[in-house]
């Protein structure tokens, strides 16, 4: 199992929403192939064409918000976007 695929597993597991990089987070949201946006502050503005959610995301201490990994959560598994590592 990969890097990406362990970080996936974290993220649909929903036992680590209160201890989640906003790293990993943002990492998760590029391999998906979501844009970013910054708004010049430390918020960060994801979207992609297809999906109507737009997400926006931002840190606090190096860690993301359990509210927005739960966010991040809901929208990959409404739009299927699981992977297999294959």
């Amino acid at each position: 199992m990969g890097k990406f695929e362990k970080l996936q597993l974290k993220l649909l597991s929903g036992n680590a929403d209160n201890n989640f990089s906003f790293d990993d987070l943002r990492n998760i949201l590029y391999h998906f192939d979501f844009i970013e946006r910054t708004t010049g502050g430390s918020h960060r503005i994801f979207y992609k064409d297809g999906i109507e959610e737009i997400i926006n995301i931002q840190p606090i201490g190096g860690k993301a918000k359990p509210y927005q990994v739960k966010q991040v959560r809901q929208i990959i598994l409404k739009y299927k976007m699981i992977t297999d590592g294959k």
